[in-house]
């Protein structure tokens, strides 16, 4: 009759050679046959990997290759080279491939780091569900001590750019804003966190004053923001700049003639933040869109002039914006006229706009 006691099987040791268990140089790893069932582990945390584990799984997903093919490739010792593996094992990250020598291949990246990004969009996901408790318990609270903590003064340009992106990100579902001078920062290139929200699904509206237009830089600000969702429209004079977040939260300069954005007000709900909404809805209705639209009909150039004409910017600011001398702007617009069969301007605008080269406003 047989044993009933199993031996216990030793553990081979990562190597190149088709020898029997021991041979070759490495740190041991359990061999288990291709069908052996292995123990199942939580998902990878960022915590679990070193930058040497990087570099190893990273080299393996350029190509396969053995202990000793990844320590010729990375320059590492083949004991190094051995430990990393069998963390990566343990991690699901690498596998090893059937054959001798023994050779191993990084897990696709969408599987092996797929249960991480699930982890972190839960976190995120807790993270917000705070925010929006702890912001209403705050908000309850001020409300029934003191009515002065419902705005608050915050002073230095610098100061203003950290709490502006800090009001924006607070937003969890649309962020509303009218942009005109002054300005905490030149308006160069789209605000950081425009981009990082605009990604994540939350709406952006904005109004423009025609003046800011001209500060603006077209390619790496407005069409940026346009491409990536941003709903702009243009008035002919806002009467102040102002940043608002859902319904809790609003940010205004607090003397709106001053040459340079030292000192904003932060608004939280009250009628104050109330009237700010309203005055905004108020004049996106009357503003004009501000969008490129180009499906080959026309040229880019040509899709940029015609979305700033209808905005009612000034030629010479058009101009200057798309980078023509006022001459070959002249030239340009003529030939565009000539080519709608437009006499006027207005005839150009409907005719393009019938044609699908700029936008009317939507009704709202």
């Amino acid at each position: 009759m047989a044993s009933a006691e199993r031996s216990t099987p030793r553990p081979c040791r990562v190597t190149d050679g088709g020898g029997p268990c021991g041979a070759g140089e490495a740190a041991a790893v359990p061999a288990l046959p291709a069908w052996a069932p292995t123990r199942r582990r939580s998902v990878v945390t960022e915590d679990d990997l070193r930058p040497v584990d990087l570099d190893v799984y990273r080299a393996l997903v350029d190509r396969p290759g053995t202990a000793a093919d990844l320590g010729d490739r990375l320059g590492l010792r083949p004991p190094r080279v051995g430990a990393v593996l069998r963390r990566l094992l343990g991690l699901e990250l690498v596998t090893r491939l059937p054959g001798r020598p023994s050779r191993f291949a990084a897990v696709t990246p969408e599987v092996a780091f797929g249960g991480l990004l699930v982890r972190k969009q839960k976190e995120l996901e807790k993270v917000r569900l705070l925010r929006a408790e702890f912001q209403e318990r705050h908000l309850r609270a001020v409300r029934g001590t003191d009515p002065a903590a419902l705005l608050e003064v915050v002073r230095g340009s610098d100061e203003i750019s950290r709490r502006a992106g800090q009001v924006m990100r607070s937003a969890r579902r649309e962020v509303r804003f009218v942009d005109k001078p002054p300005y905490a920062q030149p308006p160069t290139v789209l605000h950081p966190v425009e981009r990082e929200l605009l990604d994540r699904g939350v709406r952006f509206r904005g109004v423009y004053d025609r003046a800011a237009l001209e500060l603006h830089s077209l390619d790496d600000d407005l069409e940026a923001g346009l491409a990536l969702g941003e709903e702009a429209r243009v008035v002919p004079d806002a009467p102040l700049k102002m940043i608002l977040v859902d319904a809790h939260l609003g940010l205004i300069p607090l003397d709106s003639a001053a040459p340079e954005l030292g000192t904003a007000l932060v608004v939280r709900p009250c009628t104050l933040l109330d009237a700010l909404g309203a005055l905004f809805e108020s004049l996106w209705r009357q503003a004009l869109p501000l969008a490129v639209h180009n499906h080959g009909s026309v040229s880019t150039q040509d899709a940029r002039l015609l979305a700033l004409l209808t905005t009612g910017m000034p030629d010479r600011s058009i101009a200057k914006q798309l980078g023509l001398s006022y001459r070959t702007f002249q030239r340009r617009l003529s030939d565009l006229m000539a080519a709608l069969g437009a006499q006027t301007r207005f005839q150009a605008g409907l005719r393009a706009a019938a044609k699908g080269w700029v936008q009317l406003a939507p009704p709202d």
